[in-house]
Order: structure tokens, then C-alpha cells, then sequence
């Protein structure tokens, strides 16, 4: 009987210890896709923003340019200027930053694990006649994404503007200036990274049935750097 209730009572010590688990892993993940969302929401704010206060300019322009903002729901919204749109795009789930990562040497992740988990907003770069003449087979890119933990501090991988002055994780805070730069060098970026003609073996040979589609809809793949590994464009 001795022995069995010390098996049980280990059981309990057992069972709560995976009930704290979960309430403490559970509530750390909570608190960060709360702060992610915040921070999505400041991006929207400060997206369309941009756009309202700078579309009486543009349409001053000598030619008519698309120039809009698009929300569309509570993960995702839409940047649309000239030929380009951005993406911007929170994922639901949380993170933890890589073993690997730079970021996990720093004293302010040694001090404390649970500042390694982050949400991530992704910045992908499309044509807009990808979306305008429904070019399902287009390819756009990931230039940056961001991310943000409970305390909002937060990091950017990106492609150059994108990426080169947000990675200071210990000591920034992911706040309306902040955002507000991390668009323009978004946008920035995605009027510098310009179309490029793809390869000519590439396109030299089609079927009717691919130049009957194209005449209908545009439909012969096209993205910035088709032919070329976007992997290598570091400068």
C-alpha cells in the first residue's frame, strides 16, 4: 500500500509539472502572437497611411499610377504602387529562432530562452499584373521578414535595404518609426529590384495550347529574376 501511494504521489508531482508546461508554454506563445498582432496592425495603419497621404501627389503624375492600399482580413495586407505590390503577411503560429542564429550568442537571449520566441511578418514582392490579369503561374519574393517577440524587440532578415539596419534584436523596439521605415525600405527596395528579361532558351519554344493561353490571359510565367538565382542578388 506504501509503495502504491508513493507511486501515485509521484504521478501527481508528475502531472502537475506537465500541466505548469503547458500553461507556461501556452501562455508565453499567447503573449507573443498578441504582440505580433499589435505590431501587424501598426504595420496596417502605417501602410495605408502612407498611401493616403501620398496619393494626391501621385496622381499628379504625368500618367495615371496605381497607388493603393488593400486590407485584406487579419493576416494580411496589400501595398500596390507603380507595377509593384507588396505583400505583407503574419503568421499565425510562433517561432523559436534557431540554435544556429546569431541572435541566440547575445546576453539578452542567455538571460532569459523565452525571449527566442517570435512571431513572423513576411514582406513578399509580386508584379501587380500577376494579380491584374490573374498570372497564377507568376513568381514573386520574400524580401524581408520580421521578427518580433513578447517584449517587441524584434530582427529583419531581408534583402538589402530591407535588411541591413534592423538587426540590432537586444536593444530595438518594434514601435510606429520603426515600421514606418522598415516601408520605405520595403518599397524601396522592390522599385530598385527591377524585371529582368529571362534567359532566352527559356521562352524560345511553346506549345499552342501555352501561346493560346498566353493571348487569353498572359498566363507564360514571369517574376523579376526568372532565369537567375534571386539567392545570389546580396548587393
Amino acid at each position: 500500500m506504501r509503495v502504491f501511494n508513493l507511486i501515485m504521489e509521484k504521478a501527481k508531482v508528475t502531472t502537475k509539472a506537465l500541466v505548469d508546461s503547458i500553461i507556461e508554454k501556452g501562455t508565453l506563445k499567447q503573449e507573443v502572437f498578441r504582440t505580433t498582432q499589435d505590431a501587424f496592425n501598426t504595420f496596417k495603419k502605417c501602410g495605408e497611411s502612407l498611401i493616403m497621404k501620398n496619393r494626391p501627389v501621385i496622381e499628379k503624375s504625368p500618367l495615371p499610377l496605381p497607388f493603393s492600399f488593400k486590407d485584406r482580413g487579419e493576416f494580411e495586407f496589400r501595398l500596390k504602387f507603380g507595377s509593384d505590390v507588396l505583400i505583407f503577411f503574419m503568421h499565425s503560429n510562433v517561432f523559436e529562432i534557431p540554435r544556429d542564429h546569431e541572435v541566440m550568442k547575445t546576453t539578452y537571449i542567455r538571460e532569459d530562452k523565452r525571449r527566442s520566441y517570435c512571431g513572423i511578418i513576411h514582406i513578399f514582392n509580386f508584379l501587380a499584373d500577376s494579380f491584374k490579369f490573374n498570372r497564377a503561374n507568376d513568381i514573386g519574393y520574400c524580401i524581408g521578414r520580421i521578427f518580433i517577440n513578447r517584449e517587441k524587440h524584434y530582427f529583419v532578415e531581408g534583402k538589402r535595404e530591407v535588411g541591413l539596419l534592423y538587426n540590432n534584436f537586444p536593444y530595438t523596439l518594434l514601435n510606429e518609426k520603426a515600421v514606418q521605415e522598415i516601408l520605405h525600405s520595403s518599397i524601396l527596395y522592390s522599385l530598385n529590384f527591377d524585371l529582368l528579361t529571362p534567359p532566352f532558351d527559356t521562352i524560345k519554344e511553346v506549345t499552342a495550347g501555352e501561346i493560346q493561353s498566353t493571348l487569353d490571359a498572359f498566363s507564360i510565367t514571369t517574376g523579376k529574376r526568372l532565369g537567375f538565382r534571386f539567392q545570389a542578388d546580396k548587393e
